[in-house]
């Protein structure tokens, strides 16, 4: 079973969550950002994941994002809603609350902090997918969560209907092949990894679920584009010119590199809650380095920095 190919195809930013001066949710800049990413043609947004931080939120600053995000880009493309919660029984209630408020689809990630074994996790998933009826992808991403979506996990999940897709963040590219052999088209695989997504795209992934693309959104819809339509050259010649920022995503600081890449180009702000903080010193100037070398350089029409 697949989802319509609207809703998993093409290039999904990882949206941030803006924050004002005093942290607050800020959600009128949010929607903005999200907006913007829209009118520059990604095909749908995934809020609150990662990038969206979303265990620095409270439970109805949550809400009052999807909210915010309906009001603002609803029904434009689609929204999938980061489901990372401690417990099932949170996890459980926010994606009935999400389906209520109106998002398209979740994004659901193992029980954070707890490692589960295979039963456990399967259960878990079992029991927010019994909870709504909106198709779900898996988030596997075993460096950041300490738990794989083992073929073991897989195998028992394949009778769960809207459970459609898997989010692939495994930097071995093989195990896009080893999926697809395993298991055919049962699920749609999405490339989650920045620095492996043309070899996700080229190994069968339907789209990319992406963190650079907040500061680059035009390169990142060209470059899915061109894969799509056998243009393999120059997907790869914008791929190497956007590498050493796509780098970025597969790093622990990857939240403040992103949000100081879309404050350089205009698109955003570097906050972001503690634990986290904002990059500082050495670490800060080489990533706006990077960003202000991929601006100057980038394919097409030079764009303005943000002063």
């Amino acid at each position: 079973m697949n989802a319509s190919p609207v809703l998993w195809r093409g290039v999904y930013p990882a949206a941030t969550t803006q924050f004002a001066e005093d942290l607050s949710v800020d959600l009128d800049a949010t929607q903005q950002v999200q907006a913007a990413l829209v009118d520059d043609g990604v095909d749908g947004l995934v809020l609150l994941g990662t990038c969206g931080e979303n265990n620095s939120l409270e439970p109805e600053e949550k809400r009052a994002v999807l909210r915010a995000s309906v009001e603002a880009v609803g029904g434009r493309v689609p929204l999938v809603a980061g489901v990372s919660e401690l417990t099932t029984a949170r996890a459980v209630q926010y994606a009935r609350d999400a389906e209520a408020i109106g998002v398209s689809a979740l994004m659901v990630l193992p029980a954070m902090v707890y490692v589960p074994t295979v039963e456990e996790l399967q259960a878990h998933l079992r029991a927010v997918a019994a909870a709504t009826a909106l198709p779900i992808m898996l988030y596997n991403n075993p460096a950041a969560y300490r738990v794989s979506m083992s073929f073991e996990l897989l195998d028992g999940l394949r009778d769960v209907a809207n459970i459609i897709a898997l989010k692939e963040s495994e930097p071995d590219t093989r195990r896009f092949t080893d999926i697809a052999n395993r298991y055919g088209d049962r699920f749609t695989m999405m490339a989650g990894l920045d620095d492996v997504a043309l070899e996700g795209l080229l190994l069968g992934a339907s789209g990319w679920v992406s963190g650079l693309t907040s500061a680059f959104p035009a390169e990142s819809v060209r470059f899915v584009s061109a894969v799509y339509e056998g243009r393999v050259e120059e997907a790869r010649a914008i791929y190497r010119w956007f590498m050493p920022l796509l780098h970025l995503d597969s790093v622990p600081d990857l939240v403040q590199c992103i949000k100081l890449a879309e404050q350089v180009m205009g698109r955003g702000n570097e906050r972001v809650r503690m634990p986290r903080m904002p990059l500082s010193g050495a670490r800060r100037e080489q990533v706006i380095a990077w960003v202000e070398r991929c601006a100057e350089t980038r394919p097409g029409a030079p764009f303005p920095l943000a002063a």
